[in-house]
């Protein structure tokens, strides 16, 4: 067995993946890793991004460019033209990021599942009980990013937005092993409602939810970053309009993006838990 072999599967025990991705100092780590993967001195990022290949497969060959400032700068890399195809069927929500498919499905009234036996419903994720009211009985998706993926999102339609509201939070990982272990994992996290409207009238909600190393988000439509030492306003009005397919905004690291629907969606084909999706696929369903 490889050390890199050796070292992955000590890692991947759930006890000591558990203990080294969350007992931890995880809002000091994260600030840390904010500050440490802007570094733009050449060893730095050279050791930093191979040891990053080194851990996760990392593939690069769809970036727009082959050289980077940072490590922050490959984390956020842009895609070749033509790397990503958008299905522009009307009655199609495509994928706003790449990401692996989680819990999905139709939301039961207003709950729905983190991981198996772990419930929480959209009132403790949204804290908004007008909004629980439009999404209730609808269908959602949860994508995972993970931290090799890319890292931008983009929209899942023709949509507009006039408000983003941002909740502080913990700094939880989000990776499969912590979600079978933290109750109401999302709910504590740092996240934002960007909720979209439709050129028909319907509403879609995505809620990027950060993570340990990642408890920053970039969106092009407000002029502050959203990170964990943000202190408001919750509530940033704005006005974009955004055709399908063109990006909102990036992560610094991997994380989770929820996507909400209102009854009359359903999961497209092919959409189940575990599999990995590309921005751009067809994700759900006008019905």
């Amino acid at each position: 067995m490889t050390i890199r072999a050796l070292i992955s599967k000590l890692v991947l025990q759930e006890d000591i993946n558990f203990l080294l991705t969350n007992r931890i100092p995880r809002q000091l780590l994260t600030r840390f890793m904010g500050w440490f993967s802007q570094i733009e001195q050449p060893l730095v990022r050279d050791l930093s991004i191979a040891t990053w290949k080194f851990f996760a497969d990392l593939d690069l060959s769809d970036a727009r460019k082959t050289e980077f400032r940072s490590l922050h700068d490959c984390f956020t890399r842009q895609l070749k033209e033509g790397a990503r195809v958008v299905n522009l069927d009307p009655n199609i929500l495509c994928s706003p990021s790449d990401g692996i498919v989680g819990a999905c499905g139709q939301i039961a009234g207003t709950e729905l599942i983190q991981a198996k036996g772990f419930p929480y419903t959209l009132l403790d994720l949204l804290g908004d009980p007008a909004m629980v009211e439009y999404y209730r009985d609808g269908s959602y998706v949860t994508l995972r990013l993970t931290s090799s993926m890319y890292h931008r999102f983009h929209a899942p339609a023709d949509c507009s937005v006039s408000e983003v509201n941002y909740i502080s939070g913990d700094t939880w990982n989000v990776n499969p092993i912590a979600l079978k272990r933290v109750e109401k994992l999302f709910c504590k996290n740092e996240r934002a409602l960007i909720e979209t409207m439709l050129t028909n009238g319907q509403r879609l909600l995505l809620v990027p939810v950060a993570a340990i190393l990642v408890a920053s988000i970039r969106l092009h439509f407000i002029d502050v970053l959203l990170h964990i030492r943000y202190r408001g306003p919750n509530r940033i009005p704005c006005q974009a309009s955004f055709a399908k397919g063109e990006e909102m905004g990036w992560f610094q690291h991997g994380s989770t993006i929820i996507v909400f629907a209102p009854k009359g969606f359903s999961l497209a084909e092919g959409i189940k838990e575990g599999v990995t999706v590309a921005m751009g696929q067809g994700l759900l369903r006008q019905s």
